[in-house]
Parts: C-alpha cells; structure tokens; sequence
C-alpha cells in the first residue's frame, strides 16, 4: 500500500493542481479545503484515541482480532494527528523540512491504515476457513507479522520523500500531491489497487463461506428456507457495506493519481481526496463501535452501566 493521501495540501492555492512548498514561506490566505481537512482530522484523531485507548487499557483485548483493530485506530489516528499539524504548520509555522515531515507521516498513517485493512480482511477469512486451529500460538505469531509488515512498509514509503525522492528541485516531476513524485504516487496507487482487489477476492470466499454455513445450520436445525435466505442476506450485506464503504473512499482518488497531472486545478484533488479522509472517521464505527465487547467497556467508562469484571464472550473476528 499506499497511502499518499498525504503530501499534498501544504499551500496550495487555487490554481495549480500540485501544492508548491515553496511558497510556504510566504502569508498564506486559508483555504476552506484546508480547513475541512483540518476539521476532519480532528473528528478522525478523536474518534481513534478513544478506541486507542479502550484497546490498550483493556487486558482482555490481546486476542489478534483486537490488536489488528488497534493498528487499524492507530493509524487513523496518527492520520488526523497529521492533518491537524499539516494545517498548523501551514499557516502559522511555514517551514519546508517541517511540511516534509509532515508529509511523510500522513503517507505513513494513511498507507498503515489501508493495509490494517488488509490485515483485518485476512483475519477474518481465516478464522472461517480454518475456525478449529484459529485458536492457537499460531495465529498470534501470524497476526505479529502481519503487524511488522504492515508497519515496516509505511515506514519506508513514508521516509521516501523525507529521504530525497521528493520534486521539490524537479517541478516537472511533481503528481497531484507535491512533493511526492509522480512515479512515487503511481506506485501507491498501484498498490493500492493490488490491495482491493485482494480484499475484493478475500471477502467473496468469505461471502461462500458464510452462504455454506449458513445452509449447514439451516438443514441440521430444520430451519425454514427463509430463515436461511434472511442469515445469508445480512451477512452478504454487511461485507458489502464493508467493503463498499472503503471502495467508495478511497477508489476517486487512487484513479485520480494515476490520470491527473500536477498542472491540474488542485480542486480536483481535494474534492477526491477529501472521502479518502472519511474512511478514516468511519472505520471505527465499522470495526470497533460495533463490537460488542468494545460497547461494554465503553459503557462501563461513560455511565458504569456495565460491571468493570464482566466476562467478555469470546468472538469470533468474523463477528466484528
């Protein structure tokens, strides 16, 4: 992955499609883009320190189904973290090496996200297809992996600009999202696309899956034909609102990175980067608020509804 969603906005001004660094060092008028992002990155970075937080304070939330959510919030979070200092830094402490490096963690926060997704996606589809050795060592030993790689590769696509494979110096060889170089946001966005349609694959076996089980517990328990069809139609669509939800997020702007040029209105790319944010202020309402276990201590913090010592059920990460 992939997300580059990141370099971009520091001053851009109208007319140009790709942001000019340079000019930062100049009095910047606001732009209303820059605020909407900075608006969003607030609601984003709020919404992910409180799952964040519920994860890493909760022991009984170290089953690899909640580490991957706690990645996945993780990065979001850092995500708006980032593009709340991109805004600050902009507009009140204008600095190129500042702005690089604020670029380089919102590639790094956004690409983390993406592939958490994966990861979340990949959990999921063995927990049906291997439900009885799910349970073991090595799944955990499986889901740390998944971790440091996920991580390792945006970190290292995140440095990319930090260390040099920027165009400040090359104007030419900007994208839509300077200072990333074209051929840096071409390979994002390619590898964004290998990402979908992995998830794409890996949610239609999910989909038999769930169509052959439930059929098996319909003929074993006598149940009715339409009992069946309404458990098979609920599950096929919550994985389509899933995997929809991210499509339509993230897919404007993975086009608009490979078709656009750097010499295009910069509208254009904060319109189709703009529901790429979004993404990140719904996963937590789709992989963490959710979760009903999430739900108890949430409850449990805010009106002690629910006894602290409650036991928890065990779910399985299909369930989430």
């Amino acid at each position: 992955p992939l997300w580059a969603a990141g370099g971009w906005l520091a001053a851009r001004n109208g007319s140009g499609g790709s942001l000019d660094l340079e000019s930062v060092v100049q009095p910047l008028a606001l732009n209303p883009w820059d605020v909407v992002l900075c608006i969003s990155g607030t609601i984003i970075s709020c919404e992910n320190a409180v799952v964040v937080v519920v994860i890493f304070y909760t022991p009984t939330f170290r089953a690899p189904m909640f580490l991957l959510i706690g990645s996945l919030a993780t990065a979001d979070l850092l995500a708006g973290l980032g593009l709340i200092l991109h805004f600050a830094f902009v507009y009140f402490i204008p600095s190129e090496a500042i702005s690089l490096l604020t670029v380089g963690l919102l590639v790094t926060s956004f690409t983390a996200s993406v592939s958490s997704l994966l990861t979340i996606t990949i959990d999921r589809y063995l927990s049906l297809y291997n439900a009885l050795t799910y349970y073991s060592e090595r799944t955990v030993t499986r889901t740390y992996i998944m971790l440091i790689l996920t991580w390792g590769a945006s970190i290292c696509y995140g440095l990319l600009p930090i260390m040099g494979w920027n165009c400040l110096k090359e104007p030419s060889a900007c994208s839509i999202v300077k200072p990333l170089m074209k051929n840096h946001l071409i390979i994002l966005s390619i590898s964004f696309f290998m990402v979908f349609a992995v998830m794409l694959q890996l949610y239609v076996q999910i989909c038999k899956i769930v169509c052959r089980h439930a059929h098996q517990i319909a003929v074993q328990r006598h149940f009715l034909a339409s009992s069946h069809y309404v458990t098979t139609r609920k599950g096929i669509a919550t994985l389509a609102v899933i995997l929809g939800t991210f499509a339509s997020c993230w897919l404007p702007f993975a086009i608009y990175c490979l078709l656009g040029d750097y010499s295009y209105p910069a509208l254009y790319t904060y319109v189709t980067l703009l529901p790429a944010t979004y993404n990140s202020m719904i996963n937590p309402v789709i992989y963490a608020f959710r979760n009903q276990e999430i739900q108890k201590v949430l409850w449990t913090v805010c009106c002690g509804c629910f006894s602290a010592t409650m036991p928890f059920r065990s779910r399985s990460p299909s369930d989430v």
